[in-house]
């Protein structure tokens, strides 16, 4: 125990100067926007390294329960499928122009598969790090989506890793309609419960219900129109009375996600709603 006390005596002053250090930089992140993105950006890519590493080692033990749950989703697919052919083909007895126009905007829209190396869902703002960067032609605002709805926005991009700013982000503000309909309103989260948003500022003359569907608005040029973000499960007013504010049940489970695709369209150029 003596040589401890003599250690620490002999390397105080070094100890003080690495301490007074730590504060200086973790203020100098903390309160300037351009070096702290410069610091989040490099101490993402050794997180994100290390992050991978583990989900790999996760992925590979997990194999045979995701490969059941892929099996399970194409089941799924093909039936929703063979009922959305049926009901096309009652609405216009040849459907065969809807469905060429759905599949060429589909085709149109490039994409990029990624992985989710690391997610959080406790904190008030949360993020998600991805193992694609500006190597592989993300940008920051580039909307990210999964097989069941919208996840996020990009945030900031290294050269191999991108951070998202989750859906359940107190910052996220994603313009969303009533499907089937022109009225919209900003998709926030609240914190708390995971699984559930609020649409605001829906007009109080909108019509709608509970179970109506809730997708992408395209007004904005982060996400297309009518992909799919949730349904309406509580209708509230807003704090000043004048509009709606709707609690949605969101489609995607932000807790149990491990692959994500990157819209992979610049925030300056257009995307048609």
């Amino acid at each position: 125990m003596q040589g401890i006390i003599d250690w620490i005596r002999k390397y105080m002053h070094w100890l003080v100067f690495l301490f007074l250090e730590g504060i200086s930089l973790a203020l100098l992140v903390s309160f300037n926007g351009y070096q702290g993105s410069v610091w989040f950006s490099g101490a993402n890519t050794v997180v994100g390294t290390v992050n991978a590493w583990q989900q790999e080692c996760l992925s590979y033990f997990s194999l045979g329960s995701t490969n059941r749950e892929l099996a399970a989703r194409n089941i799924a697919l093909e039936q929703e499928l063979d009922v959305l052919r049926k009901e096309l083909s009652e609405l216009k007895h040849d459907s065969s122009y809807t469905e060429r126009a759905l599949a060429a905007k589909l085709r149109g829209l490039p994409m990029l598969q990624a992985r989710v190396v690391s997610n959080s869902i406790t904190m008030r703002d949360n993020y998600i790090t991805i193992d694609k960067g500006r190597a592989d032609g993300l940008r920051p605002k580039m909307g990210v989506v999964c097989g069941t709805g919208v996840v996020g926005i990009v945030s900031h991009v290294s050269e191999h890793y991108a951070v998202v700013m989750s859906v359940l982000n107190s910052k996220s503000s994603i313009s969303c309609r009533l499907r089937g309909s022109n009225y919209f309103g900003y998709l926030h989260w609240q914190g708390g419960n995971v699984l559930v948003a609020t649409l605001d500022d829906v007009p109080r003359h909108a019509n709608f219900k509970i179970g109506d569907a809730v997708e992408t608005s395209g007004f904005s040029h982060v996400f297309p129109s009518g992909i799919f973000v949730g349904r309406i499960i509580q209708i509230r007013d807003s704090r000043d009375g004048l509009s709606f504010q709707l609690m949605v049940q969101l489609a995607s489970d932000l807790a149990n996600i491990r692959d994500v695709a990157v819209i992979l369209v610049d925030h300056d150029s257009d995307i048609a709603p």
